[in-house]
């Protein structure tokens, strides 16, 4: 609401066409409210998403990845339908569209509390405090190296965890540019598709991104959540390497339309493989973490995502112009390809292989059926003699 507010503010100023004092304080001002409102959405998302949905699930899996499924595709809904609303009045009016975004989020307190609030009294687990590893008096109220080696202790039991792997393999995920986030509009909008088309665009990206929240636990049900992962992953893998390469493709060969639709197109594909991971490795993560550190790792989890989320807008700033855009395509090719040997690395350790062959492909297992099928002949021959045998030597009553 402030933010809003700020916007109403700069943009008075920029009409009036005042002293630039007055912007860089505005600007400044947005740019700490957004600090504040990130931090508070990644407490937000910790809490609920990755703690109450475990305590309220309980220890129904299905009902656990069911609930993820859920609170995902109501995120990626509204994602979708608040920034279309929001661009549709922006082209009426600029005010507008802030006053609305204003109107927006003031209603939408009352709501996300008065649901917060009825969840929370009508699940009796969600107010039992959790046994959590507190820290000493010594390391609460002692001095500044006290408390680095506290957060040190932390951060190398996240490091230590056996759900640091997927949990670190996600957080990659995000250095990327090969989204519908800022970077790549820009650079869809530099090739000259019109506002209208990306948004349309954006919108099939955002449906193939919802198919995940049903094909993440319909699969999950059938192979696990592990497999599942690896499959979701190696999918967003191939797609993200083929936009990589459209990228890379001579531009005297391939015309640039081609190029632009090739790259669309695999980035939307993509998408489902990103999402059906991210159920994934969301539902081995609170499987596997206890609940005395679950906040913890839920919080560091998020500070290596928007590390990585910064790293992919400085691959932008250090390769600004359009033609360079294939440079930040190919370090987010490079994340993905990491997290997906990170992920494969902890699958090798959990199930012991990543492949196994078809009990029809497998030469030992195929030796091991006709030998079986070759000796039950005269085993069940021998077998009707016996019986007949002993019916006919049988004395009478």
């Amino acid at each position: 609401m402030l933010s809003c507010a700020g916007f109403i503010f700069l943009l008075t100023f920029s009409q009036q066409a005042q002293s630039s004092v007055g912007k860089v304080l505005a600007l400044t001002l947005l740019s700490l409210l957004a600090c504040i409102e990130k931090l508070s959405a990644v407490l937000n998302t910790v809490s609920v998403e990755r703690d109450w949905t475990v305590v309220i699930a309980g220890t129904d899996e299905a009902r656990l990845a069911t609930m993820n499924a859920q609170m995902r595709r109501i995120d990626l809904f509204c994602k979708l339908a608040g920034p279309l609303a929001i661009s549709l009045i922006d082209s009426a009016s600029t005010r507008a569209a802030i006053l609305a975004t204003a109107v927006m989020s003031t209603t939408s307190v009352f709501v996300e509390y008065l649901a917060i609030a009825r969840v929370y009294h009508a699940v009796p687990a969600l107010r039992v405090t959790k046994s959590s590893a507190k820290c000493s008096d010594e390391q609460q109220h002692g001095t500044i190296l006290d408390r680095i080696r506290s957060n040190t202790s932390v951060l190398l039991s996240y490091l230590r965890h056996p759900a640091f792997l997927p949990s670190f393999a996600l957080a990659l995920l995000y250095l990327t540019v090969l989204s519908f986030s800022g970077q790549f509009i820009t650079y869809l909008l530099a090739q000259g598709l019109s506002s209208a088309s990306v948004a349309m665009l954006r919108g099939l990206a955002a449906v193939f991104e919802l198919s995940a929240t049903w094909l993440g636990p319909w699969l999950h049900t059938r192979i696990g959540p592990v497999r599942a992962g690896i499959w979701f992953l190696n999918a967003e893998l191939v797609f993200i390497a083929l936009s990589c390469v459209a990228l890379w493709l001579p531009a005297e060969t391939v015309p640039g339309v081609a190029t632009t639709f090739a790259l669309v197109a695999a980035v939307i594909l993509s998408r489902t493989g990103l999402w059906g991971f991210d159920l994934s490795a969301q539902l081995i993560i609170q499987d596997e973490v206890g609940p005395e550190m679950r906040g913890t790792f839920s919080s560091l989890e998020a500070s290596f995502q928007n590390a990585f989320e910064m790293l992919a807008f400085l691959s932008t700033v250090t390769f600004p112009r359009p033609e360079q855009f294939k440079f930040p395509a190919a370090i987010s090719a490079i994340a993905v390809a990491a997290a997906a040997v990170l992920y494969a690395c902890f699958v090798r350790d959990r199930r012991g292989h990543l492949l196994h062959a078809s009990k029809c492909l497998d030469r030992h297992q195929r030796a091991k059926q006709r030998q079986w099928s070759f000796a039950e002949i005269p085993l069940a021959e021998s077998h009707i003699a016996r019986e007949e045998g002993q019916e006919t030597s049988q004395p009478g009553p």
